[in-house]
């Protein structure tokens, strides 16, 4: 009766952790996620103010630009991007481009994360 009992109580806990361990589980896809639609939605909003050639010396329009441009990582820079395009309307065209294609590269990233993470 008492190796029952031990058994039991053996088996509530397991269930009680794993349950826990889902939750935390759950919690940090969700957070991983909101981390990277966050990161493209400011490229994406950057890539809108360029091209609606925003007032630069406004501080939140040059806060967003400034994020972007970090959150680009490089690999999507309006300067040095997978693509530059030249001629007339060139800044606006390489950040559409380019940090269109990151924000897309952000929610991939994010969603693939959100898959392996989330149980």
């Amino acid at each position: 009766m008492k190796r029952r009992a031990e058994v039991e109580t053996t088996s509530t806990k397991m269930a009680t952790a794993k349950a826990a361990s889902t939750k935390i589980r759950v919690q940090v896809a969700r957070a991983l996620w909101l981390v990277c639609a966050l990161a493209a939605l400011f490229l994406a909003v950057g890539a809108l103010l360029v091209a609606l050639d925003a007032n630069q010396s406004n501080s939140l329009v040059k806060f967003v630009l400034d994020m972007a441009d970090k959150l680009d990582l490089g690999i999507f820079s309006r300067q040095n991007g997978i693509k530059e395009f030249t001629g007339k309307n060139a800044e606006t065209k390489n950040a559409l481009f380019n940090w269109g294609l990151g924000a897309i590269a952000w929610l991939v990233v994010g969603r693939i994360l959100d898959r392996i993470v989330r149980p």
